[in-house]
C-alpha cells in the first residue's frame, strides 16, 4: 500500500485553520507574533530537516548522526527552559543533563535489547525515536520546572515541592497512556498502519514508543529536580 501524496496545494488547506487560530488570537488580544513564528518555522524545519534526514539515511557516519543528535538535544534543553522562571547557563545545563541521562537511557534499550540494531548506529530508526524521546520529555521539563518554581514559595518543604511538581511534569504521559487505544491513535501507529504494516506490529511498537517516552520522562524530570534543589541549597548555604 503506497500512502497518498500530499503535494503543496494540499499543504496550502491544512494550512487555513491556522489563520483561523491567528483570528482567534487577535479578538482575544493575545499576542500574534508566538504563533506566527512557531508556524513558520515549524514548516521551514521540517522541509529542511527532510533535506537533512534523506542524506542522514544513506549515511554511515555515525560521528554525524551523533553530532545531529546532540543538536536536537541542545535544541530541547533551550525551548524547555523557554517558559521557566530562571534562564542561565546552570539552569540550561540542569535541563540538558537531565535530557542526556534520562532519554539517552532509555533509547540505549531501546536499540540493543528490543531492536537489536546491527551496527547499532541506524539513522532510520535512531534519530526519530531520540526526537520523540526529546520532544515529550522537554514538554515535562517546563511543567516541572513551572511547578517547581511555584511550590517553592508556598510548600512547607522542598521534597513536598519536589514531588507536587514531579506528579504535574507526569499528568500528560499518565493520561496519553490512559487514552492510547480508546481515544487517540498515536501517530506513530497511524503512519505504520497507513503505510500498510500489519495493526498488529504497529500496536507493538507503540508500547515501546509509549512506555519508552514515560520512563524518559519520569527519569529526566527526577534528574532536573534534584540537580534543581541541590544547586538551590548549595546557593543557600553560601
Amino acid at each position: 500500500m503506497t500512502l497518498p501524496d500530499i503535494g503543496y496545494l494540499e499543504l496550502f488547506y491544512v494550512l487555513l485553520p491556522v489563520a483561523l487560530v491567528g483570528i482567534i488570537f487577535y479578538r482575544w488580544s493575545i499576542g500574534l507574533s508566538d504563533l506566527v513564528i512557531a508556524t513558520v518555522r515549524m514548516v521551514v524545519q521540517l522541509i529542511a530537516i527532510g533535506f537533512v534526514l534523506v542524506y542522514l539515511f544513506t549515511s554511515e557516519n555515525w560521528l554525524l548522526g551523533l553530532a545531529v543528535m546532540s543538536f536536537m538535544l541542545l535544541v530541547s534543553g533551550w525551548i524547555a527552559m523557554r517558559p521557566l522562571k530562571y534562564k542561565n547557563s546552570q539552569h540550561f545545563m540542569q535541563l540538558a543533563t537531565a535530557l542526556l541521562f534520562g532519554c539517552g537511557s532509555v533509547l540505549a534499550l531501546i536499540i540493543v535489547a528490543v531492536l537489536h540494531l546491527e551496527p547499532w548506529y541506524q539513522p532510520r530508526y535512531v534519530i526519530p525515536l531520540a526526537g520523540m524521546l526529546l520532544a515529550n520529555t522537554m514538554n515535562s521539563l517546563s511543567l516541572a520546572g513551572e511547578r517547581l518554581d511555584s511550590e517553592l514559595l508556598i510548600s512547607q518543604t522542598q521534597e513536598l515541592a519536589r514531588n507536587k511538581a514531579f506528579n504535574t511534569a507526569m499528568i500528560p504521559q499518565i493520561n496519553s497512556l490512559l487514552a492510547v487505544g480508546l481515544v487517540a491513535l498515536p501517530g506513530m501507529m497511524t503512519g505504520q498502519i497507513l503505510s500498510g504494516v500489519s495493526p498488529l506490529l504497529a500496536v507493538r511498537y507503540q508500547i515501546v514508543i509509549m512506555a519508552a517516552i514515560l520512563c524518559s520522562a519520569a527519569f529526566s524530570v527526577a534528574i532536573y529536580l534534584s540537580l534543581r534543589l541541590k544547586a538551590r541549597l548549595i546557593t543557600h548555604q553560601d
